[in-house]
């Protein structure tokens, strides 16, 4: 009787193992499409069985160690400085000086930048510490998984712009140049719009851009929050988009997508409509021209203001369809200047920041350059800032003049810099001759340009950028 017992109880052992591995064979069979379709590891589930399992048999024991474990993370957070002066000389080039131990990533034609939280990151969120706005060493940053912020963290829904520039945020060039990358980045992630803006220069923290930089920030974005952080904090970012190289690596057809989608914007913003311009052609079949002299005070600006309009509105009577416009860049507000370029074909101005509203006019337009005396010699690169803008948003950029007289020559002339800053902000000569010839060239120029444009467009209507307002 024993040994039948036995027999027995074995056999419905056997019979018990051989249906729990077909139910597990089965339940493999139904797991593994699941696993393919959600692209997880195996382990993912097994872990959080396991972690089930545990935590329904271990209990209060296991919550305890969670929470330990997390309180020692929490504490384990380790802030680094913002702006690192190991990279000082190297600040705009590889990791730069700001969040120095972090790499950017990297995309055709795109702008570098940092987003937190990626896999980049390790799902980690980007927090802040500090607030001052004289000494970026004293403010820091550091990566902090979400389930263990720091006790005095804030956490800021939403999603932050962070921006560092080497220049600043008030010049209209400068400005433009720091904020066109997260355009860029904008129109590559549907269109999305910040919660708020971080700016820092050389890692010290600011709480404004310039007046012009904000209204088209605005035009494009929608309301401009710039967080000037309560406290030391730490902050921490639910999400966030860290750009710190300006334009960097942006490829040009980013650029001219970029500047297509402000200039539309921009537009509509102020209210103004392309197709309020006016036919591009007269009766007699000759094409509209738009010359605007953009007036500049102070440096820069010409000696002889009215000897210079008296020369461009004379070249501008004499081609027939040209009209000529004298603004001046301080007085006019930032709707002013966005219709005031939107109705120029051909802009004629001293090199300053106020070029930078030739973003403003349509595609192919025409720059006109001028610069003191000592820029040409001693400038540098940094000269030719409008002439690359020109290629970037799609215009025309007709050449420069350097005035080669001054009454005042440098006193130290074995010394580059320090004549620069001698010639730097000094003022526009001119030369009748030569600009009355320059201006005729110009004219003639677009004059064929836009006859051109007529014959193959003849519905004499403006024709419009490209798919500018994307977003």
């Amino acid at each position: 009787m024993d040994v039948e017992k036995t027999t027995k109880t074995f056999t419905k052992k056997k019979s018990s193992c051989h249906s729990n591995k077909i139910i597990t064979c089965v339940f493999l069979l139904l797991l593994i499409p699941i696993v393919v379709h959600l692209q997880v590891s195996p382990f993912y589930f097994f872990n959080k069985w396991k972690g089930i399992a545990l935590d329904a048999s271990a209990g209060p024991s296991i919550s305890k160690n969670t929470d330990g474990l997390i309180s020692k993370l929490r504490e384990s957070v380790t802030f680094l400085p913002l702006k690192d002066l190991r990279f000082a000389e190297t600040a705009m080039e590889g990791n730069t000086w700001f969040m120095s131990s972090l790499n950017d990533t990297h995309e055709a034609n795109e702008a570098e930048y940092l987003y937190f939280p990626s896999q980049m990151s390790k799902g980690r969120l980007l927090c802040i510490k500090g607030r001052h706005a004289t000494d970026g060493t004293k403010n820091s940053y550091a990566l902090v998984w979400p389930e263990t912020l720091p006790d005095s963290a804030t956490l800021m829904k939403g999603l932050t712009f962070v921006s560092d520039t080497f220049y600043d945020y008030g010049n209209l060039w400068h400005g433009l140049t720091g904020m066109a990358p997260f355009v860029g980045w904008s129109m590559k992630n549907k269109c999305l719009n910040p919660t708020r803006w971080v700016l820092f220069h050389w890692g010290e923290l600011r709480s404004k851009m310039g007046s012009w930089l904000q209204h088209l920030m605005q035009a494009n974005f929608g309301d401009v929050k710039i967080e000037g952080f309560g406290g030391d904090g730490p902050y921490c970012f639910e999400k966030a988009v860290v750009m710190r190289h300006n334009e960097g690596s942006m490829g040009k057809e980013r650029k001219l997508q970029v500047f297509d989608l402000l200039r539309c914007n921009a537009r509509r913003f102020c209210g103004i409509s392309p197709e309020g311009k006016g036919q591009e052609t007269n009766e007699r079949g000759e094409p509209i021209i738009r010359l605007t002299l953009l007036m500049r005070t102070g440096s820069r600006s010409f000696k002889n203001a009215s000897a210079v309009t008296d020369i461009f509105a004379r070249e501008c009577a004499q081609v027939e369809g040209c009209t000529f416009k004298v603004a001046q860049s301080e007085n006019l507000s930032f709707c002013d200047q966005v219709r005031v370029m939107t109705y120029t074909d051909v802009v004629a101005s001293p090199h300053g920041a106020q070029l930078t509203n030739m973003l403003f006019m349509d595609r192919n337009s025409s720059v006109m350059e001028f610069f003191p005396k000592g820029w040409l010699e001693l400038a540098g690169v940094g000269q030719y800032a409008h002439h690359w803008m020109a290629d970037q948003s799609g215009m025309n950029h007709r050449g420069a003049w350097w005035d080669p007289l001054d009454k005042k020559e440098c006193p130290f002339p074995q010394q580059d810099l320090d004549c620069f800053n001698f010639y730097k902000n000094g003022k526009v000569g001119h030369n009748e001759t030569h600009f009355a010839e320059w201006a005729r060239i110009v004219l003639d120029q677009v004059r064929i340009s836009k006859m051109q444009i007529a014959t193959r467009s003849p519905t004499n209507k403006p024709q419009p950028n490209s798919i500018a307002c994307k977003c």
